[in-house]
């Protein structure tokens, strides 16, 4: 019995510990940056390591996406389950394939998937996406922003640049998707 409550508290601090150190996700734009301490209006601040990842999010058109690139597409969900994109975005590598809700919403969602076809549809333009147990069709009109991430680099971080990042508990950034400023 002991040792029954003492495994199931050792799991419990586990979960809470995996919970505790899971990145968290930062968006808006660039109040300053002085080359390791960046400034995302309305968010304290997050130091820019070493190690951290950046990422630019370089505009491309529809006829630029074939089958078999991969792709993040943040869509979303009209009443009749149809989904529309709203942002696409090419990656350079497959990162964290599937389809699931985005911030929280079950209006919006993030599909990680493989193209298999880029086709016209009676809605418009249709990407046809799979990914490991699934597949989906989304619409993408003509208002969806494209961008293809390609590496970036610090000297891109600039005043009203906006961001898209993942920071550790240390408020050290992990991952910077960074774009020009408008």
């Amino acid at each position: 019995m002991a040792s029954s409550r003492l495994t199931s508290l050792a799991l419990l601090f586990v979960a809470c510990a995996a919970v505790a150190q899971a990145p968290t996700r930062v968006r808006g734009s660039v109040e300053s940056f002085d080359g390791k301490t960046l400034v995302v209006k309305g968010s304290s601040p997050i130091q820019v390591g070493e190690k951290t990842e950046i990422v630019f999010t370089q505009p491309i058109s529809l006829a630029d996406i074939k089958p078999g690139d991969f792709l993040g597409v943040t869509s979303m969900r009209a009443a009749d389950g149809k989904l529309t994109a709203y942002e696409v975005r090419r990656f350079p590598k497959p990162i964290s394939p599937g389809h699931r809700p985005f911030d929280g919403r079950d209006d919006q969602t993030m599909t990680n998937a493989t193209v298999g076809t880029v086709a016209q549809s009676g809605g418009g333009r249709e990407l046809s996406l799979s990914y490991p147990g699934g597949s989906q069709k989304i619409v993408v009109p003509e208002s969806a922003a494209l961008f293809a991430l390609v590496p970036g680099n610090r000297s891109q971080l600039v005043v009203g640049a906006p961001v898209n990042l993942t920071h550790d508990a240390n408020k050290v950034a992990l991952r910077i998707q960074v774009s020009a400023p408008k």
